[in-house]
């Protein structure tokens, strides 16, 4: 990539990939690699006490993933990664795959990458509070889908899939949003130095 290249400053309707050089290889290269960054932050896995649930860096690489890559990026690197766990890639939480009482998270996750790339490409990944709302907007699709899905799969009340299934996880995702709040708004402000 020439000097000039990586000198232009982004313009607003772009997300972090759209810097690089555009072409099909680029996108196969960023789905596949979003699917593989998510699959490796499952690994990261903390068991809950009296939840089925684990805290992983899952959901934090699903985010990234989605307001890194865009909307259709996004979308796509969850699909992989969701389609290749359900064929038995054991890249879920924990070495998991297949169908489990926390697949609802996954599939909230596919909703979650699309939501929080569209925001990006908005702009929303340029700010630290408009990006600490973007991250707990995509964490709230997760659990809007995970929670009810837990609470079906695993023949819990509403109640009950609440506190094992959300509760013990907000302080995390908080930190997870803090997290975000400076990872991409910094990574903005050095291409737009550049």
């Amino acid at each position: 990539m020439s000097t000039a290249a990586a000198a232009v400053p982004a313009r607003t309707g772009q997300v972090l990939a759209d810097l690089l050089p555009a072409s099909r290889v680029r996108d196969a290269v960023l789905v596949l690699g979003g699917a593989a960054l998510t699959g490796i932050a499952a690994q990261i896995a903390v068991p809950v006490p009296g939840s089925p649930v684990p805290v992983t860096g899952q959901t934090f690489a699903a985010l990234l993933v989605g307001t890194a890559l865009g909307a259709g990026r996004g979308l796509a690197a969850l699909v992989v990664y969701a389609v290749a766990g359900l064929a038995g890639v054991p890249w879920f939480a924990e070495g998991d795959s297949g169908v489990s009482v926390s697949f609802g998270y996954i599939l909230g996750m596919l909703l979650a990458s699309a939501a929080v790339g569209a925001l990006a490409r908005r702009g929303a990944d340029r700010s630290m509070w408009r990006m600490a709302g973007t991250m707990l907007l995509g964490e709230a699709i997760i659990y809007a889908i995970g929670v009810p899905y837990l609470a079906l799969a695993a023949g819990m009340s509403a109640s009950a899939a609440i506190a094992a299934g959300l509760t013990p996880f907000l302080l995390g995702d908080a930190l997870k949003a803090a997290l975000a709040m400076g990872v991409l708004p910094t990574a903005w402000k050095f291409v737009n130095k550049g």
